[in-house]
């Protein structure tokens, strides 16, 4: 009896130990939740994350076009858990390594490393390349999501980025500009590096990511980047309920900043015809397809602010728009540069979904369409001035690859993004301003 009392005794500890590791193992993730933020000065969309031991805070620019996070791993930023990925080794490989980087003339650290894999980060801004070590690091500040809003702390080891050190290759000034503070680009392309990929991998979620942009700069007024999957809480809904859905279309011509004989991993959605309050816009319908060289076509982007418009849709557009609202007795003022439109806000009414003004549909396959309300379509300018914010992006392609349609950020807010990489499929709801809700709320962590 005393033996068995003794092993009882003796075995309670360890039982403890074991319940409360059991009971501190973080359940499997659900889906991640990151906040974004506007920026006033540059209308830039951003998030923020830690990287590294001890972890380092970076506000970080969202690109859907860029093909993985990069980041400035100057002389703030010494991990203990760094480590770089060697050129020809598997992960380099992923990662699509362009060359191999050795640090002379430097003292080895962080991002100035021997035998590197290397890749060329692209700042959208200032439009050119850096040279960035790959990386595995500790990514941690991502909030996990088990079905409800009741976010917690995940940390997420050996994910994979591009560290730039700055005084290895003389490029101080590669984060020109980016909104003030920020560190660097999270990448959201379709790659096998992109945060939405590396964090479905590594936990076994669905391919897919979500954005709601936000339409304001107020503080803790922000947007979220869902990745993992629904349900998206966009206080009062679950807003995936008003989700329709088109397929994403793969360029076969790169259509990124580098160009090489891969298919693009840009998103791309196929536009068939544009409306104004219901008629079609008369235009050379030709452009809207993407042709063998990759011109053409419509695709999305969170860093150019307005929507820009090859020349011919453009006047189209501009001119069917002008006669819509001059039926509304919409009075038409001076143009302020970029925009082609401007008009007396005073002749224009308030709806719950912005200005009272004609919407404007953009067709899409099999009949689908994405309607632009006043919120998207019309920009303040000024007290009493509000203009069609759309822009000429010109006739002459400004690169080997020009794109017809770019969807910028303004025409996205407010509006929620699903994008299924495994089905290739975009999912948008229009604005949510139609359902009480928005992308800009009060966020609690």
């Amino acid at each position: 009896m005393a033996t068995t009392i003794h092993f009882f005794l003796l075995s309670l500890p360890l039982f403890s130990i074991l319940s409360l590791s059991v009971a501190l193992k973080p359940p499997k993730p659900h889906s991640f939740i990151l906040p974004i933020e506007k920026d006033p000065a540059t209308l830039q969309y951003s998030t923020s994350i830690e990287m590294g031991t001890p972890p380092v805070s970076l506000d970080l620019v969202i690109d859907i076009r860029e093909r993985f996070l990069w980041f400035d791993c100057g002389n703030d930023y010494n991990s203990s858990t760094y480590h770089a990925v060697h050129c020809g080794t598997k992960q380099c490989k992923v990662a699509k390594g362009t060359d191999c980087i050795n640090c002379t003339n430097h003292p080895l650290k962080t991002g100035c490393t021997n035998n590197t894999c290397g890749v060329e980060p692209f700042n959208p801004f200032a439009e050119f390349f850096v040279s960035g070590d790959v990386g595995e690091d500790i990514l941690s500040s991502v909030r996990s999501s088990n079905g409800a809003r009741a976010p917690s702390n995940i940390h997420v080891p050996r994910f994979l980025s591009s560290c730039v050190y700055p005084d290895k290759f003389g490029v101080q000034g590669f984060l020109e500009g980016l909104a003030k503070g920020k560190k660097g680009v999270l990448g959201l392309a379709r790659t096998a590096i992109s945060l939405p990929t590396q964090l479905a991998m590594k936990y076994k979620l669905d391919r897919k990511f979500a954005l709601c942009l936000p339409s304001t700069s107020k503080v803790n007024r922000l947007g979220d980047l869902f990745v993992g999957g629904g349900p998206y809480y966009l206080p009062p809904h679950d807003a995936s309920k008003f989700l329709s859905y088109t397929p994403l279309v793969v360029n076969p011509r790169s259509t990124g900043p580098i160009f090489d004989n891969d298919p693009s991993t840009e998103y791309f959605i196929d536009v068939k015809s544009i409306k104004v309050d219901g008629k079609n816009v008369n235009f050379k319908t030709t452009l809207l397809s993407i042709n063998k060289q990759g011109n053409g076509g419509t695709k999305l982007s969170t860093v150019i602010p307005y929507t820009k418009l090859h020349t011919l849709i453009y006047r189209a557009l501009v001119n069917d728009f002008v006669k819509k609202a001059a039926v509304r007795k919409i009075k038409r003022v001076p143009s302020v540069a970029p925009f082609g439109a401007c008009f007396d806000s005073r002749t224009i009414g308030k709806t719950f979904s912005g200005p009272d003004v004609p919407t404007i549909d953009l067709v899409l396959k099999g009949g689908v369409q994405w309607r632009i309300y006043g919120a998207n379509s019309m920009v303040q300018v000024s007290r009493n001035a509000l203009c069609l914010g759309f822009v000429d992006r010109g006739l002459e392609p400004g690169s080997p690859i020009a794109t017809s349609i770019v969807i910028g950020g303004y025409q996205l807010e407010d509006n929620l993004l699903e994008f299924d990489l495994v089905s290739s499929k975009l999912g948008f709801s229009s604005s949510l301003l139609l359902h009480n809700a928005s992308c800009s709320h009060f966020r609690v962590f």
